[in-house]
């Protein structure tokens, strides 16, 4: 069987790390490229890193992309002129780079997900389910715990999830977001959508949703061991994308939730 070629952008971060281990252990990829922001004087998996171009993306076929939002942005642009498909992990885009993701989206296949785990997209689904089936009268919160070095927040993940609140209710998550907290011990619940963050140690994540009515609460949660869970579930995600027409697509669209 073909292998599929490879590039990791971002290959010195933690995720980069961990997706070039799951890689060299995976059947169906080859390492074709790894690209930094920098230079790097040494070799990875004895490939040596190079900036996001041309050449470094040419013998790839498709990219996975957990860096930050403008490398991403860059990274797009290049990818779309060569027509290479990309798995986008990175969060943290403001609506201006959301719009410039849909555009590529036109020209190349693009999957994006603020969590690669399957897990996680199964509790956003369940998520919406909940918010669909509760009255207005349950109001609701969202807490999310990672690493300390995580910069954004609310997580890809949090924000996720409360697009999962929002679409049960048939609503845009914009009009739905309350106040976010970052470090708070405790935080209320709200007729809007209210976030908690915190940065500690280093934890994966965790994620929790919380639907009170006053007389019950209903909660919803889910808590990563392994950062491999979210590498398989890239590599999945570009693998099944290998298939797919131009298109902005999420891990929703490859499990086929209905």
């Amino acid at each position: 069987m073909k292998k599929i070629n490879l590039t990791i952008s971002g290959c010195m971060g933690r995720m980069g790390q961990q997706l070039i281990k799951s890689a060299k252990s995976n059947k169906n990829f080859k390492l074709s490229s790894l690209t930094e922001n920098r230079t790097i004087n040494k070799k990875i998996n004895g490939i040596r890193p190079e900036l996001n171009s041309e050449n470094a993306f040419k013998k790839s076929e498709v990219i996975i992309d957990f860096t930050s939002p403008n490398c991403t942005i860059e990274i797009l642009r290049i990818a779309s002129k060569l027509k290479k498909k990309v798995v986008i992990g990175t969060t943290g885009f403001n609506q201006r780079q959301e719009n410039i993701i849909k555009n590529y989206s036109k020209k190349i296949p693009i999957l994006k997900a603020g969590n690669m785990s399957l897990g996680v997209n199964l509790l956003m689904y369940l998520t919406e389910i909940a918010s669909k089936s509760l009255s207005e009268k349950y109001l609701t919160k969202i807490f999310e715990v990672h690493h300390k070095h995580k910069k954004d927040y609310p997580s890809g993940t949090a924000l996720m999830l409360g697009k999962g609140i929002a679409d049960g209710k048939d609503k845009k998550l914009n009009n739905l977001t309350g106040k976010k907290y970052l470090n708070k011990k405790t935080f209320p619940y709200g007729k809007k959508i209210n976030f908690n963050s915190l940065r500690k140690g280093e934890v994966i994540g965790e994620h929790e949703v919380k639907f009170s009515s006053g007389k019950e609460v209903i909660t919803l949660n889910h808590e990563a061991f392994d950062r491999a869970l979210y590498s398989d579930g890239a590599l999945t995600a570009a693998k099944w994308l290998m298939k797919k027409k131009p298109g902005l697509y999420s891990m929703r669209s490859l499990l086929d939730f209905s």
